[in-house]
């Protein structure tokens, strides 16, 4: 049996509290199922620990290969394994490797039900899961971070475990996927608003670094309304009556006081809390949506 204080580091390695990133559209893209009367129990399970999976895998990938490049060594956000020393850079990429390996895995089976836009799909996922900072053109460090964030966290997350469950793509399901899409790109805007100074010594030119602190907080603000606009122009236009979706509307108090408080916050380590509040902002909008979705 593994000691507990040995796993210590992967759990660290996996940063839990950023999961809900990867559980929140397959909530949502499930719920569109359910909705239709065709929701699949097993099919839920498996892309569920796939995202899951996919997510850990890019966390540790990023984690070891961050700190390949030089970017952790001035470090502002959560422990980072490999540059505490908790973990070796071979061990990193061995657990890195192990991980895709159990999300393709899981895959195989995904693309039993699903055909070969499955397997592209879960391809690419994880090409660029490793692409976000290894590689010859890391994304994150080309300022794609925020667009890879929206697609693959958002429009394809929601639009792919739709297309499991249903067997085909929606109108629905793309304008569904558009909340997750904008929530998930703000835990992405924290963490490298918080990391603008560092991540220009190290050459790591996202997105805020190209364009400020200032434009950087306006870009998650706009996001933020985003999100909550998608369920009302939902019911406004494509589902009208359908007051279910005015569910997410619950959660828009604690959505005003990230913004208040990112504004307030200065960049430094003190952004950390926002960072998981924003996390947890995205699960809970999420559960409120697809309740929403199978109510209407």
């Amino acid at each position: 049996m593994v000691k507990a204080h040995r796993l210590r580091p992967w759990w660290l390695a996996a940063r839990l509290p950023s999961l809900p990133a990867s559980i929140g559209p397959v909530l949502v893209g499930s719920a569109l199922a359910v909705r239709e009367g065709v929701f699949s129990l097993p099919v839920f399970l498996a892309t569920l620990s796939a995202a899951v999976l996919l997510q850990i895998g890019a966390n540790y990938a990023n984690d070891v290969f961050d700190y390949l490049k030089g970017a952790d060594r001035q470090r502002l956000g959560p422990l980072r394994v490999t540059q505490s020393g908790l973990l070796t850079p071979r061990q990193m990429l061995i657990g890195t490797a192990v991980v895709f390996a159990l999300a393709a895995l899981i895959g195989a089976y995904l693309v039993a039900v699903g055909g070969w836009p499955i397997l592209v799909v879960g391809t690419l996922a994880i090409i660029c899961a490793i692409a976000y900072t290894a590689g010859p053109f890391p994304l994150a460090y080309h300022g794609l971070g925020d667009l890879f964030a929206f697609l693959f966290f958002g429009v394809v997350a929601v639009m792919g475990t739709a297309y499991l469950q249903l067997g085909k793509l929606t109108w629905l399901a793309f304008a569904a996927s558009l909340s997750n899409a904008c929530l998930a790109t703000c835990i992405i805007i924290v963490n490298n608003l918080r990391d603008i100074d560092t991540d220009r010594l190290a050459h790591k030119r996202t997105l805020a670094v190209r364009i400020g602190d200032r434009l950087t907080r306006v870009e998650y603000t706009a996001l933020m309304i985003a999100a909550y606009l998608v369920p009302s122009l939902l019911l406004i236009t494509m589902m009208p009556g359908r007051w279910g979706l005015a569910l997410p509307l619950a959660s828009a108090p604690a959505a005003i006081a990230l913004v208040r408080d990112l504004w307030r916050t200065p960049r430094s380590p003190a952004l950390n809390p926002i960072l998981g509040r924003t996390a947890r902002l995205n699960l809970l909008f999420s559960v409120l949506f697809a309740a929403g979705l199978v109510l209407s």
